[in-house]
């Protein structure tokens, strides 16, 4: 059997110590809250020493922009670039609702949501930062709809208003019931991913 050396196996038990720490603040501040949690309580939970924790992160505020970090690299692959040319409008908006909904749909995103709204009136660079990393996905959307109204594909006047008006119409009968109630029933995503479509090429496509 070959011997793994220290030297070989550090960055291995770097990472994996790194991604204890964030399996166990996700777990922390969703249930919780961020304010509620103390840096020896993620070393509990995470089983690593304190040493350890602040060997990878200074603060609590670096574990949680860790988190979003990962939130943003899940969010581009589920939206990965050229995804706006793979068909005509029509197709690259269901293709887009749908890879949208099957990103919000773990339950640690909700939990992520419910977190920001209910800790940023005490931590308001929270909201900051989980926008921060939302915004380079509408700015997409912004782009894509003014691509298409510069053609004549789509009659946007406001392509941020439709961007944000777009992701409205999934999120209402999909995201937000999920956040603020649970046990809520939810619609089919087919059918919400298809009036979704529908209402918004209503209103934008030229006659």
């Amino acid at each position: 059997m070959t011997q793994v050396t220290t030297t070989e196996a550090s960055p291995a038990l770097r990472r994996n110590s790194r991604d204890a720490i964030v399996g166990a603040a996700e777990r922390l501040f969703l249930e919780y809250g961020f304010g509620h949690v103390s840096m020896d309580e993620l070393a509990e939970v995470a089983g690593v020493a304190r040493r350890t924790l602040y060997n990878q992160f200074a603060s609590k505020e670096d574990i949680l922009r860790e988190m979003l970090l990962r939130v943003s690299a899940r969010i581009g692959g589920a939206l990965p670039p050229g995804i706006e040319t793979q068909g005509d409008v029509e197709e690259v908006l269901r293709l887009v609702a749908r890879a949208v909904l099957a990103f919000q749909a773990p339950e640690d995103f909700v939990g992520l949501l419910r977190m920001t709204v209910a800790d940023s009136r005490q931590f308001p660079w929270i909201a900051a930062a989980l926008d921060s990393v939302l915004k380079p996905y509408l700015d997409r959307f912004v782009r894509y709809f003014s691509h298409l109204s510069a053609l004549g594909v789509l009659n946007c006047p406001d392509p941020l208003l439709a961007a944000r008006q777009f992701l409205g119409l999934l999120n209402g009968p999909t995201l937000w019931p999920r956040i603020f109630s649970p046990d809520s029933e939810s619609s089919s995503l087919d059918t919400v991913v298809d009036e979704t479509v529908r209402m918004f090429l209503l209103r934008y496509r030229p006659a």
